[in-house]
């Protein structure tokens, strides 16, 4: 994808703000279904960005930056191509600059966090930690400016006192982006702290450049007439929405909120704060997969014909390109195969069919399965194969991730001997007793995730899906 417009206008806009764990590419879809004009990613860290590649995901048509490890760390795709603007954390000018170009043909802006106060970014000295050192502030976005195609911007909070403020970005504005965001808020204070729109209405007043006026969620914008509001009180150009948007994305709707409930099913993700004691929440706080998720939310069939959709999508592209099919290395003469994948609803906590499998051999005197996995380039599924006793056993059917092949392989081991393989209502006895003696051991199989409280959970608003080929929404 290449953006042919080389500049994005900031003036008179309603803009999701940067979130990190919200901000991913579901939830900047649904805001520009509900009106918001830009939306910006959440802050991805300049040095995890420079260990990723490129990819084309032709089966859900995006772009995806993929880590070493597989992990898609910034996907994209044509819809929002010309509105998304991708910020970064950094506090290197050629870092930054290297991210830059490495993301510029598939976003409309460059955007550098200086702004978040949290540990995490300012240890390594980027994000509010800028803020005390305004040449490596100019150096980074001079940087940028001259050397990426596409509008540069930052975000900040303000300082202790106005003159320092407004010292500071009319530095920044001789850089020559094209807009600053400011949180009204300095970096030592917190939502439950008033937002400061004399100090934005004054920055506003002294620069020439849009100026984006973000920090009103807790204190002014409630409801969609709101953010008219909060833009007047600070003079600013626009306005950049954080809180306000992540409870309901509807926010930014001329119509006003729309139910939680139908933003919800539209966007597959639950707000857990206010519902999570209904039968629904319950369901979606049980679920353990996406399929699940979905029956949550009586999608069920919805999940089914998409799975349908991408299946055939995922086959014609395999028939089209046969020689990028990777097939387990070895030969495959003599391996015991059956269609068969893994449901980990089928199954106790802690109970796998590696559990399982490991057991039995251990009480055979058998060596230890060994598990061998290959990874198909063009869609990124698994296929594993299981040695046991010098006889193998594999799955023809390929799966999202490498735990889940490796569960099928073992499945296929189990079935084939005759065994239990520890679903539901399976009596298992030595499992049972390893089960008391290490009750939070699982070799091999994933881990279950903790119960949290329901204080804890009210801080999510959504529940993140996996990761994943599956993962139906990240779709355009």
């Amino acid at each position: 994808m290449i953006v042919n417009s080389l500049s994005l206008c900031y003036h008179n806009k309603l803009i999701l703000a940067p979130m990190v764990r919200v901000g991913t590419l579901p939830m900047r879809l649904l805001a520009l279904d509900y009106g918001a004009d830009i939306v910006y990613c959440e802050e991805l860290i300049d040095l995890k960005m420079l260990q990723c590649r490129r990819v084309v995901n032709e089966v859900l048509s995006t772009v995806d930056f993929v880590a070493p490890d597989d992990r898609v760390v910034f996907r994209t795709c044509e819809r929002e191509q010309s509105r998304v603007v991708f910020q970064m954390g950094t506090s290197d000018a050629e870092r930054a600059l290297a991210v830059a170009r490495l993301v510029e043909n598939d976003v409309a802006g460059i955007d550098v966090n200086m702004g978040c106060p949290k540990e995490y970014s300012t240890k390594g000295g980027m994000g509010a930690a800028l803020l005390s050192d305004p040449d490596k502030i100019e150096k980074i976005l001079s940087t940028l400016v001259k050397g990426t195609h596409r509008p540069v911007t930052c975000k900040i909070r303000i300082l202790p006192s106005l003159e320092d403020t407004l010292n500071l970005v009319k530095r920044i504005e001789r850089t020559g982006i094209s807009a600053i965001a400011v949180h009204g808020r300095n970096r030592d204070e917190r939502p439950q702290h008033p937002v400061s729109c004399e100090v934005i209405r004054a920055i506003a007043e002294t620069l020439s450049i849009p100026v984006i006026a973000n920090g009103g969620s807790h204190d002014h914008i409630q409801q969609h007439l709101d953010i008219e509001d909060f833009r007047q009180a600070t003079a600013a150009s626009s306005v950049m929405v954080a809180r306000a948007a992540m409870w309901n994305p509807s926010i930014f709707l001329k119509d006003g909120l729309r139910p939680l409930e139908e933003v919800m099913q539209k966007y597959i993700r639950y707000m857990l704060r206010e519902q999570l004691e209904s039968p629904q929440g319950r369901m979606l706080h049980a679920a353990q997969s996406s399929q699940e998720i979905c029956e949550a939310f009586g999608l069920g069939t919805f999940y089914e014909d998409t799975i349908r959709e991408l299946d055939a999508r995922r086959a014609d592209l395999l028939a089209k390109t046969p020689e990028a099919v990777e097939e387990p290395a070895e030969d495959t003469s003599g391996i015991i195969k059956m269609a068969i994948r893994f449901d980990r609803r089928a199954y106790p906590p802690q109970i796998t069919p590696k559990t399982c499998l490991l057991e039995w051999c251990r009480r055979e005197k058998l060596p230890q399965p060994v598990y061998e996995t290959v990874q198909r380039p063009i869609d990124r599924m698994f296929c594993s194969v299981v040695t046991v006793a010098e006889q193998k056993y594999q799955s023809t059917l390929w799966d999202k991730s490498k735990k889940l092949a490796e569960q099928t392989a073992a499945i296929v081991c189990l079935r084939s001997q005759g065994l239990p393989e520890g679903r539901l209502g399976e009596e298992n006895p030595s499992l049972n007793k390893r089960k008391r003696e290490a009750p939070n051991q699982d070799p091999g199989g994933p881990r279950v995730q903790e119960t949290a409280l329901p204080g804890e959970i009210c801080k999510k608003p959504f529940v993140t899906l996996e990761s994943s080929e599956e993962n139906l929404l990240e779709g355009c």
